[in-house]
């Protein structure tokens, strides 16, 4: 039961995001989202800790001390800032937030948004996935480069003070775009 359970909860918050992707033009990053979770890596832990209202690797984490599942999703998924995380050349930090690119930062913002919508149920609010953001990866500093972490929180922002649809339209018209024109002028 349990893995079924989870095999619903996944396909819901892949569904959610490649629909929220689609929205914006990332049509690629719809479809491909989150495709490591179907592994025996991240799929059979996901079953074992599974609970329904948040994530199995938050589970994994507190019952071993380490969650081997989210190891291999955050080094296989591109819209995770913890992909982009590297060594730096200087003396003051060793590891440091890489810039993301735009549309693994907009993946990223629906991956929460999703996420939320998945965990909350009923009771989501598009306050929550800047509330949950602000709890924790905010918290982090450098291991967030500033850039990243600064295109996220305004789209968080303003989910949570505009809502969805201005915020969709938003990403589509303003971030894509400058996201296009960047593009052409480094060719």
């Amino acid at each position: 039961m349990k893995a079924l359970d989870h095999l619903r909860t996944i396909n819901h918050h892949k569904l959610l995001v490649m629909k929220g992707c689609f929205r914006v033009g990332l049509y690629k990053q719809g479809l491909l989202h989150d495709l490591s979770k179907y592994s025996p890596a991240e799929f059979l832990v996901g079953c074992r800790y599974f609970q329904g209202n948040r994530s199995p690797n938050n589970a994994e984490r507190e019952a071993t001390g380490v969650s081997t599942a989210w190891l291999h999703h955050k080094g296989r998924n591109k819209h995770h800032y913890e992909y982009w995380i590297d060594y730096t050349a200087e003396k003051e930090r060793i590891l440091a937030g890489t810039k993301m690119p735009t549309k693994y930062v907009i993946e990223m913002f629906m991956d929460r948004v999703a996420a939320s919508k998945t965990y909350q149920k009923e009771n989501y609010k598009d306050c929550h996935p800047l509330e949950y953001y602000e709890q924790g990866a905010a918290k982090l500093g450098s291991m967030v480069h500033k850039d990243t972490a600064a295109l996220l929180h305004h789209l968080l922002k303003m989910l949570a003070e505009q809502g969805e649809e201005k915020t969709f339209a938003y990403i589509r018209r303003i971030v894509m775009k400058n996201k296009k024109k960047r593009r052409r002028c480094i060719f």
